[in-house]
């Protein structure tokens, strides 16, 4: 079972957070989500428990933990859609109108 972790404090490494799991039974993996241009932590990542029981109770348990001084927040993940994301902006359409300009003439 894959579990979303959110409020990861960003002094954790992942071998703390798979630690913090594996006391509920074995962790396939741990992954915290690094910022691409930072490479700082993001403060969520995943787990992913091959016993389905032991996952739920790690969710059960661990929701609301205290680890490292930040309140976890842990479900289990959805499974990402092929939705594409809203992107920025986009064209922003029309213009700045302004005055509505005359000349001294026409006064």
């Amino acid at each position: 079972m894959n579990i979303y972790v959110a409020n990861i404090p960003f002094k954790a490494s992942e071998q703390e957070l798979k630690g913090l799991f594996e006391e509920y039974g074995e962790v396939s993996s741990a992954k915290i989500v690094m910022d691409k241009v930072t490479q700082r932590s993001r403060g969520f990542g995943f787990i992913e428990m091959s016993d389905e029981a032991a996952a739920r109770q790690a969710i059960t348990s661990l929701n609301g933990f205290n680890f490292l001084g930040k309140t976890l927040v842990v479900n289990e993940a959805r499974p990402r859609t092929d939705a594409p994301r809203s992107g920025g902006g986009g064209y922003r359409s029309g213009g700045g109108g302004g005055f509505n300009r005359r000349s001294n003439n026409e006064y």
